[in-house]
């Protein structure tokens, strides 16, 4: 192969998304929010969650960075939507672009603590999500409203 065309193949690989998921838990008709201390989305609610290691599980991934993020044990249920994250860069590529798996996961245990990539974590009621008033990431009040939807549909 030549050096040219490897560069290339590593340029195009570079591009690609990056696989992450987030974590959806209800409780009491409540659902759990961290608020992000890093970017993309800094300082913005949205759902716990992070990159799925390589060799890990999509479920697996969810249950550990909730646990990482807010100390909340949970169980995974389902896989429910995705959502894509693409944040502009200077140039023609994006700063950052990542695939957002979410998870519905069941609550099992905890309190929300703040643990790493976050500078608050907390339970919301789902009205508080529609009001408007919360600095948001894109679409976490649809996503909230559709793990709802799954939780009561699987009776949760």
């Amino acid at each position: 192969m030549r050096p040219n065309r490897v560069v290339a193949i590593a340029d195009r690989m570079d591009q690609r998304p990056v696989a992450a998921t987030i974590s959806a838990v209800i409780r009491d008709e409540e659902i759990l929010l961290v608020r992000r201390a890093n970017p993309p989305d800094q300082v913005l609610w949205g759902f716990p969650g992070g990159k799925i290691d390589h060799g890990e599980t999509i479920e697996a991934a969810a249950v550990r960075e909730l646990k990482e993020e807010t100390g909340i044990e949970a169980s995974a249920v389902e896989v429910f939507t995705a959502v894509d994250v693409i944040v502009p860069g200077d140039d023609v590529r994006p700063q950052f672009h990542y695939v957002l798996i979410a998870v519905l996961c069941r609550w099992l245990n905890g309190e929300p603590v703040v643990g790493d990539d976050a500078l608050e974590a907390r339970w919301f009621d789902f009205e508080g999500l529609n009001r408007g008033d919360l600095a948001m990431s894109l679409d976490v009040a649809k996503v909230a409203d559709q793990a709802r939807m799954l939780a009561m549909r699987l009776d949760l």
